[in-house]
């Protein structure tokens, strides 16, 4: 791969693929697709969910609230989740197949309790910064390339992120799978085209 550019791996955590707790169908999948691709890259980026036992974006902090529907919170809507990726669970852990020895940067994110955390750039406030931007423009990173889970969350919003803050960006689709919530898997690929995000 060319100089400047990075592999941002998001995600690929137990709790994401077949028998987690917010499973991702096929989530499993990408594992060998991203080592193969991780192969080529000399600057690869990981993220991580990463939540306290309370998180409020889990349906079990609002009585009453079933997973996946969305209430609102100060910062915007907010769907909410099974309890997932709980820090130094199993559930967190990344995929045990996951093999990317060259990983130069680890980003959590979702560990503060009051706001959850879909881009590797910031969280769902859209103000409060994960300081990857900085760390890969200081780096002289300029071309990011997105992997991972889910598709239409996390992987959609760090893409979109990375394209607004100046890197060109190209999502790999057969390295992602979708949660696919009320159309979110195409809503994505649209929001895509309209960004100028490539998708291959």
């Amino acid at each position: 791969m060319r100089d400047g550019e990075v592999l941002l791996v998001t995600d690929v955590q137990n709790d994401f693929c077949p028998g987690g707790r917010l499973a991702v169908p096929g989530g499993d999948e990408v594992v060998p697709v991203i080592n193969r691709l991780a192969s080529r890259f000399r600057h690869v980026v990981l993220t991580q969910d990463w939540h306290p036992e309370d998180h409020t974006s889990f349906a079990s902090s609002h009585p009453g609230k079933a997973p996946f529907s969305e209430i609102e919170m100060p910062y915007g809507p907010q769907t909410l989740w099974p309890d997932h990726c709980t820090w130094e669970s199993e559930g967190a852990a990344f995929h045990a197949d996951l093999d990317i020895p060259q990983a130069q940067l680890v980003i959590r994110k979702g560990y503060h309790k009051e706001i959850d955390s879909y881009s590797a750039f910031f969280e769902n406030d859209r103000t409060t910064p994960t300081g990857l931007s900085g760390y890969l423009r200081e780096r002289g990173l300029t071309r990011i390339v997105c992997v991972g889970l889910a598709f239409d969350y996390c992987v959609r919003y760090s893409a979109e992120d990375a394209v607004a803050h100046g890197f060109d960006t190209i999502v790999i689709e057969e390295a992602c799978r979708a949660i696919d919530l009320a159309g979110s898997a195409a809503a994505t690929k649209a929001s895509f085209r309209d960004r100028g995000i490539k998708l291959r």
